[in-house]
């Protein structure tokens, strides 16, 4: 059977499970995982040695805490990661450069300047447009930089059950769903991968997610494309 695509109401109701006594994670627990498993697809796409510079956009809420944990473990991976995070943050992540909080764009263009690779951790499965200030400005300028692109659980724009249908979102190279894909990700064309191996099987079970194999001891699993997933249904 095809892994299962979640609708937002689903995602945060698993969310919801996940943190409780079924479950039995943290927030802070489960923001490990994912950070790791976003930091795990870059690294595994954008070897350090072409694209060691990452610059790791975040969003104020827990998709930017996402962010900043990879941030963490890109720096321990041998990466040379940069925070921009226009809402203020309180997260102390090892000495990582955190370009200082403000509205304007210009740190931000001159962040990408000096970049090889981007990791979007700007909007989660909770986002609904339209994108707001700083956002709305940022989103095109990291469009226009032309340099490839990981994001995080949905690309920062899409909604998650429409995708980009207000044309005004991202179109990343990379996407690590985070438990199971979104169903705003079908329309992705690029390379897809899921960081989800902390959902217990009794979850999987319960909410038919129907979840692939993790190969080794690797924290990702890269899915076929829906193009391919398509013809095997024909």
């Amino acid at each position: 059977m095809s892994i299962r695509y979640l609708t937002s109401k689903l995602a945060q109701q698993i969310d919801e499970e996940l943190m409780s006594a079924s479950g039995a994670f943290s927030i802070d627990q489960l923001m490990e995982l994912a950070g790791l498993a976003c930091a795990q697809t870059l690294a595994t796409v954008y070897k350090k040695e072409t694209h060691p510079r990452v610059l790791v956009c975040c969003g104020p809420g827990n998709q930017g805490g996402d962010g900043l944990v990879a941030a963490r473990h890109l720096g321990m991976f041998g990466y040379l990661p940069t925070v921009w995070m226009p809402k203020p943050g309180n997260k102390d992540i090892y000495k990582i450069p955190i370009i200082p909080p403000s509205n304007e764009t210009e740190p931000l263009r001159k962040a990408l300047a000096d970049a090889d690779v981007i990791l979007d951790a700007i909007f989660g499965f909770s986002f609904t447009p339209p994108v707001r200030a700083p956002f709305d400005s940022a989103l095109p300028l990291i469009t226009e930089s032309k340099l490839p692109i990981v994001s995080v659980d949905i690309p920062s724009g899409w909604d998650v059950e429409r995708g980009n249908a207000e044309g005004v979102g991202l179109n990343p190279d990379v996407l690590v769903s985070l438990t199971a894909p979104k169903e705003g990700a079908r329309e992705f064309k690029g390379q897809h991968f899921l960081g989800g191996r902390f959902v217990p099987k009794t979850l999987e079970e319960k909410f038919n997610l129907n979840l692939p194999q993790y190969p080794g001891i690797d924290q990702i699993v890269e899915l076929p494309s829906t193009e391919l997933e398509n013809t095997q249904k024909l």
